[in-house]
């Protein structure tokens, strides 16, 4: 019976211990939501097959759990909007690159008419871009990885594209932004955050004027707003714009005159 006692005891030992070091592994980990957004293309649709993202940790390349695979249209995710790729449990530590891996369904939509997008068969092993984070413990983290369409579609003639992907990504605490309206929607204006002589980012507003500029450095900006060169409109810019991490800086309504 002592004996049978003893037993039972280092059992409830060995399986206290056991939870106890589960739950501390568990609790070394860190929670990373991975989103997709993308800037600006003058293209019906640019569709890219995603088939799979991995995170680089001092452990190696951890899988993200992406549970919808396949094809997604880039132009549907600009000026703040974007989509929730996969979720991955990584532990504490530095993060310093992600990896894409693209299937081959690629196309481009121009004026109406689908067009293949040539990938380079190197992306289909993956595409290794930096994400630069210190992850803690039980922290949880949002990463946007922004899909440039503008900068990623290089038009070779005779109705022939290829893919040359321009991609960054940021998180939530690397994340400045500005937005606004710039009208009449007639203006058909583009919206450029300057910083120095470098553009750092592109927007396309939407039909009702409203853009939103991501993933800024903090410092201080131009924002250009250029209009079409057939519509008669003139350029206009504010200067001295501040962006700031957490915050959005909000510029209204800036309207365009002929």
């Amino acid at each position: 019976m002592k004996n049978l006692f003893l037993i039972g005891g280092s059992m409830s030992l060995l399986l206290m211990t056991s939870c106890n070091s589960s739950d501390e592994n568990s609790g070394s980990n860190a929670t990373v939501n991975v989103r997709l957004t993308d800037g600006p293309a003058a293209y019906t649709a640019v569709n890219i097959d995603i088939q799979k993202i991995e995170i680089n940790t001092n452990g190696g390349w951890t899988t993200l759990n992406f549970p919808k695979p396949g094809v997604y249209n880039l132009l549907n995710f600009k000026n703040g909007t974007d989509v929730i790729l996969g979720q991955a449990e990584l532990p504490e530590g530095k993060v310093s690159q992600m990896r894409m891996v693209l299937g081959s369904n690629n196309s481009i939509v121009v004026n109406g008419t689908t067009y293949p997008l040539q990938t380079p068969s190197a992306l289909q092993s993956g595409l290794k871009f930096n994400w630069n984070q210190t992850l803690s413990a039980n922290g949880a983290y949002t990463v946007w990885i922004d899909f440039d369409a503008g900068r990623s579609v290089v038009a070779m003639g005779n109705n022939s594209y290829i893919l040359k992907p321009v991609i960054r990504a940021f998180s939530e605490l690397t994340n400045g932004q500005i937005k606004g309206y710039v009208l009449p929607q007639a203006a058909k204006a583009s919206v450029h955050a300057i910083m120095a002589s470098d553009t750092i980012a592109t927007a396309i507003p939407n039909p009702d004027g409203f853009f939103m500029l991501s993933g800024l450095p903090q410092g201080n900006y131009t924002v250009s707003y250029d209009a079409a060169g057939n519509t008669g409109y003139v350029d206009e810019s504010t200067n001295n714009v501040s962006v700031t991490f957490g915050k959005v800086s909000d510029l209204g309504t800036k309207t365009l005159h002929q």
